[in-house]
Parts: structure tokens; sequence; C-alpha cells
């Protein structure tokens, strides 16, 4: 038995922001994908990902069934004969490994579920989402639910606000294009949690929840808008205003040794930085109006492109 294949995510803009309200935009990123698997693997990779799945099954026993319900015996049954999800996404790299997981078990195990074939309205987006939160808050604690959205869909979503979202379309990509977003591995694996509880911790204070609200959401819901218009001009003045607010308010989210990097992009224009997921390590999104350039000035880092303008 091999499930469907489920995709890892880049959230392009709103990490943290959505916490709130801000908007935020969310790519299948299809570089990266997993699927259930029951061949018999005893590999040690496999071996972890069937026990961890055996605690999982534990925790979509204790969720509301008013919300959703699964088909918990064959479940247990399918774990109990070795299931493991077989995935090339990385952990703890802000790509969405726990989200496409998620995804593939409501896929398979889900009652009455969701399907991408039906109409898919701003209800049942906001239902799924929810389902999909609960679900995910298993791995690290509390989850907005868009990474196994994003998965489960394959689209690009728009989130205008916690209780407005939309399957969105973006521009079509640029194969010839001199610009790029592309992934920039810090060579560190991340944890959202403790990255999360630093932020809830800044949220107290009264300068960071302006901050937040005056800069960073405004940054960010300019960066929404002109990527979906394709204003690229605009998108990349006000990348880089983010990329400096961030580098000022989110220093701890940043690894050490990433300080005068994202520094240097600000004041050489080559490329801006930004927080892939919570950060922390994993990956660090970057964007530029000239991948040759960025390249060389991040000469020695590994680079992936996601997008192309």
């Amino acid at each position: 038995m091999k499930g469907p294949l489920f995709y890892s995510k880049i959230l392009l803009f709103g990490e943290y922001g959505i916490i709130k309200d801000s908007k935020g935009l969310s790519i299948p990123y299809n570089f990266y994908n997993g699927a259930l698997k029951m061949d018999g693997d005893s590999s040690e990779k496999a071996l972890k990902s069937n026990e961890s799945l055996k605690k999982f099954t534990h925790h979509l026993s204790t969720l509301d069934e008013t919300l959703v319900s699964f088909d918990l015996d064959t479940f247990k049954a399918d774990v109990e004969a070795g299931m493991y999800f077989d995935s090339s996404i990385p952990q703890g790299y802000g790509v969405g490994s726990s989200g496409a997981l998620v995804a593939a078990i409501y896929d398979k195990y889900a009652l009455n579920k969701i399907t991408v074939l039906e109409n898919l309205t701003r209800e049942k987006l906001l239902q799924l989402k929810a389902i999909f939160s609960e679900m995910e808050s298993f791995f690290h604690g509390k989850s907005s639910g868009l990474d196994p959205l994003n998965s489960y869909l394959s689209l690009p979503i728009l989130i205008n606000s916690k209780d407005n979202i939309e399957a969105t379309g973006i521009p079509y990509q640029k194969a010839d294009g001199k610009g790029a977003v592309f992934l920039l591995d810090s060579g560190i694996v991340g944890e959202t949690a403790p990255m999360v509880s630093i932020f809830m911790e800044n949220m107290k204070q009264e300068g960071f929840r302006n901050m937040l609200k005056d800069q960073f959401v405004k940054h960010t819901d300019a960066c929404v808008d002109d990527f979906i218009k394709g204003d690229i001009k605009s998108l990349f003045k006000n990348t880089k205003k983010l990329s400096k607010v961030v580098l000022r308010n989110f220093k701890p989210m940043i690894p050490q040794q990433f300080h005068e990097l994202w520094q240097n992009g600000i004041e050489t224009n080559d490329y801006y930085l930004k927080l892939c997921g919570s950060g922390g390590g994993g990956y660090i999104l970057g964007f530029t109006e000239n991948l040759e350039k960025a390249k060389k000035s991040l000469h020695g880092h590994k680079i992936e492109v996601v997008y192309n303008f």
C-alpha cells in the first residue's frame, strides 16, 4: 500500500503576523513530499515514524467528534501492521513536515471528509483549517492549521484574516526571470514551540505589540498584495522594509551567524531575507531581483530557488 503524495509548503508572508490577524500567503512546494506506506520497511526512520503514529492515534481519539471523527479502528490496525509516513520533507525547516502528515491521515481516515473536488466555500475552508489546527496541535502545541490545509489542497492560500481565507491564484512564474524567491539553508534544525513561546513572551510588551501592528503587519500586508498583483517593484520595496523590521525585532528567531548576512542584503540590495516559518534554524527565505548577484553575495551557502519572477 502507498497513499497519495502530500507536498511541503512555504509561507511566503505572514509568519507570526497571522497570529495577530495580518495577511498571509502560503504556496505548495512540490520539491518535497510524503505518503503513508505499509511495505514492511524496518529502517530506523520507518520505525520512528510508526512510533510517532501510535502516539498520534491517542491524540485523534481525544478530538471533539462534532468537529471531526476518524475510522480509528482501521487506523490503529494499519499502525499496528507497521504503517509509517515516508517523507522527504526535512523536519524543523519551516516547510511543513507535520502538515503533510496531518493532511495524509485526514485524507485516508476521516469520516465525512471535505474533499478537494467539491465546491470549497469559505465555510468549508475554515472548517478544514479548524480540524487541521486541532490535529496538528499534537506536534507543536499551537497550530493555525494552515500547513496541513495547504498540503491537503495543493493550492496557494491567501489569508485575509483569521476568519477569511481563500484559495487564490498567483502570477505565473517566468522561467527565464532574473528575480527569484529562494530558500537559504541555515544548516540548523529549528524547533517551532520555543520560538512561538519567545514571541508570546514578547507580546506582553506594549512596544513590541505596537511594532507588530504599525510595522510588521503593515509591511506583510503590502507584500502579500504586491505579490498577488505581480507588482514586483513595490514588492521589493516592501520586502526590504519587512526584512529590516524582522532583523531589528526578531533577532532570537534568526540564527546568530546569519545576522550579518541579513544586514548585508539590506545594505547592498542584492537580496532581502525573511523568516521561513517560525525561524530558529531551518530555512531562511530570500527575495532577489537578480539571482546571479544574490548567488555571488551568498557564495558558500546552499540555495534552492522556489519561484522565478
